[in-house]
């Protein structure tokens, strides 16, 4: 029984790209030196999966940035305003198309899918003249094989990178870029001339659009480009890879009809409807990539539940014609368990993090084949019973007080204009008030202070004294500028989630759990593995010391239950609305002490709503009904005189719809 990876993390497990990323940009370090790194990172990665007894392992899905910037790269797409003028795409024009630079800004960045991950959004019209300008997908499938390791080479699909496009400036909003299919097919065409050149025998094509909602005529793309590709294709094995997401039973039409095509990925973990799908018409002859470990988690598999499905699908495709996979790129987790060595045992036996879940894949392909690990099976199930069991998971009080919520929508008591009164008299602020959003800029020594009191080196009242001090300054900084309503400027504060998070049961925080965002920045989100509450006020003593600097309403600042919940590694065994329903009961008692203590402006920032909006429409109404109520719930007992302010970044029309829910 066969085993696949879809896609690996590339900043290394202590993020030796990123580092090596920003000398090259600062100019300390060379573009070989920066080659070395890469070169390292690629190398041990291939020998992981191989000696992990991996059949498909992954080429080019490394990138020095982004794998949609390296297909435009390898289009030749570049804006004009880079100065490109043909030839070997290298890292000046690349870099300068994903950062900017002293003439021109950078291309668009935006979120891929519903991840935190981000990509550089193509520029494409009429008007653009493709080329084959990057070599690296060929390249790095020759490096690989020359360390003796026969990959399968990964491409962003090419009717996925056309409806990930957006028009360039002056081009018109209306402007079809699917359009412009056969003229990047040919460059697709060169490309996979040449993989099979060097001798591929498989290669994996990314098409995730496919779990969109798509029209009959994106649909169609499909069907015309792989037919497009036919001949071309004839001799390889191709797969087409999904994930994020269920596929429509238009898609999945689509996808198993498609010309050329030998095996399709599809994710299981977050797609389990397309089970049903599989059951009622998979292809005869075809292969099945099944997605059955969760790439976008940090938690172990539960391999007998896996080994279950797998024994089920195997029963429908052949057992020679399934091959156990992730459910997408690992690049959404962590990267090695190991380099943890301060999380709590119990815990970390409940965890997997990429080089975890690559053994876990074949681990499963093993078993299928009738070679099953009974031991490793053994260990996995005694972790699963543990977190299932362990008293540290469940908290009677928290589950009962979120069970109670379900019976109100937790609007304020009074309405809005009511309130406004209030407030007014409470207040006396003027029409405009003005106000800032929060946090002031972190000096090298505030940072320096913070790190030095959370490692013991520095004593809680040197630390106390330091912090205000930088409060007082943002303070005096505010009056002189006569701001109405000011902030504490946040110094104690090192991440607007980390910090919450480390003062809430229920969270765990990592080392080196370090994920990518874009480019060289990486966020190391926190780990909810079970019932959530607060066991003390968390920002009281820092907003009350500034509130008595100054006779100005001072803000209380929270971060939102909903960001904190879609800024974190979530606990997978209820839903995700009870989690952030128990974080909102936490914030809501925050939110009542700070009122307790004088402070009548509380601004909640949910940064992240948007962020946590599935992929498709007819479930943006249950998810957007119950952040909204997670939201009301944080403050619907203070009193009318107290002002709640929320930071909303989002598109328009969602905002519309969270404010057409009720006045918050």
């Amino acid at each position: 029984m066969a085993s696949h990876i879809v896609g690996y993390p590339r900043m290394g497990p202590k993020r030796e790209l990123k580092f090596a990323l920003e000398s090259f940009w600062d100019k300390k370090s060379s573009a070989e030196d920066l080659q070395k790194v890469a070169a390292g990172l690629r190398s041990s990665i291939w020998k992981q999966m191989a000696d992990a007894g991996i059949k498909y392992i992954p080429s080019n899905t490394f990138s020095y940035y982004d794998q949609v910037l390296d297909t435009t790269a390898l289009l030749g797409a570049v804006p004009p305003r880079y100065g490109w003028n043909g030839g070997e795409i290298g890292f000046d024009t690349y870099f300068s198309m994903a950062r900017g630079n002293a003439s021109v800004p950078a291309m668009e960045m935006t979120k891929w899918f519903d991840t935190n991950y981000h990509f550089i959004v193509p520029e494409l019209g009429p008007d653009v003249r493709f080329s084959y300008a990057s070599h690296k997908a060929v390249d790095e499938y020759k490096e690989a094989k020359a360390l003796g390791v026969n990959t399968v080479p990964v491409l962003v699909g090419p009717v996925s990178y056309l409806l990930l496009s957006k028009p360039a400036k002056g081009v018109e909003k209306t402007f079809s870029l699917l359009s412009l299919l056969p003229k990047i097919l040919p460059i697709y065409k060169e490309v996979i001339s040449e993989l099979k050149a060097a001798g591929a025998s498989w290669i994996q094509f990314d098409e995730p659009t496919l779990v969109l909602d798509l029209d009959a005529h994106q649909l169609q793309a499909f069907t015309a480009a792989y037919a497009d590709l036919e001949s071309t294709l004839s001799g390889l094995n191709v797969l087409i890879e999904t994930y994020f997401a269920d596929l429509t039973s238009g898609a999945y039409k689509t996808l198993i009809e498609l010309k050329g095509v030998t095996a399709y990925g599809l994710d299981l973990v977050r797609g389990t409807k397309t089970i049903d799908l599989i059951k009622t018409n998979f292809p005869k002859g075809k292969f099945l990539f099944a997605g059955v470990v969760d790439g976008r988690n940090i938690w172990a598999n539960d391999l007998a539940s896996s080994l279950g499905t797998l024994q089920a699908l195997e029963a429908i495709v052949g057992k020679d014609n399934l091959v156990v996979s992730t459910s997408c790129s690992l690049l959404h987790t962590a990267v090695d368990l190991v380099n943890e060595t301060k999380l709590d045992d119990e815990i970390k036996s409940w965890l997997a993090f990429a080089a975890q879940k690559v053994v876990e894949v074949n681990a499963l392909a093993k078993a299928l084949a009738g070679q099953k690990d009974e031991a490793f099976f053994a260990s996995n199930a005694t972790a699963q019973a543990s977190r299932k069991s362990s008293p540290r998971v469940t908290n009677e009080a928290v589950q009962k007080a979120a069970a109670a919520l379900k019976g109100s929508d937790h609007r304020r008591a009074t309405n809005v204009s009511a309130r406004l009164d209030a407030q007014q008299k409470k207040l006396n602020l003027p029409i405009l008030p003005t106000t800032t959003i929060g946090s002031f800029p972190q000096t090298l020594e505030l940072r320096r202070v913070r790190r030095e009191f959370k490692a013991n080196k520095i004593s809680e009242d040197n630390y106390v004294k330091a912090i205000k001090e930088e409060i007082k300054k943002v303070v005096d900084l505010q009056e002189e500028l006569d701001i109405d309503v000011l902030v504490h400027g946040e110094p104690e504060r090192n991440d607007m989630v980390e910090y919450f998070g480390e003062q809430l049961s229920g969270f765990a925080f990592t080392v080196n759990g370090w994920v990518q965002s874009y480019g060289s920045r990486c966020v190391k989100p926190p780990i909810i593995y079970g019932d959530v509450s607060r066991p003390k006020p968390m920002t009281v003593f820092w907003s009350s010391t500034a509130q008595s600097m100054t006779s100005r309403p001072m803000k209380g600042m929270l971060t939102g239950p909903v960001t904190i919940l879609n800024w974190s590694f979530v606990r997978n065994d209820q839903p995700r609305f009870e989690t952030c329903y128990q974080i909102a009961l936490a914030i809501k008692d925050e939110v009542e002490d700070l009122e307790k203590a004088g402070i009548n402006v509380i601004q909640i920032d949910e940064a992240a709503l948007r962020e946590g909006l599935p992929l498709r429409k007819s479930e943006h109404a249950f998810y957007l009904k119950w952040a909204v109520h997670s939201f009301r719930i944080t403050n619907c007992g203070v009193k009318d005189t107290t002002q709640v302010l929320y930071l909303l970044l989002s598109t328009f029309g969602t905002f519309l719809y969270t404010n057409s829910l009720g006045s918050l």
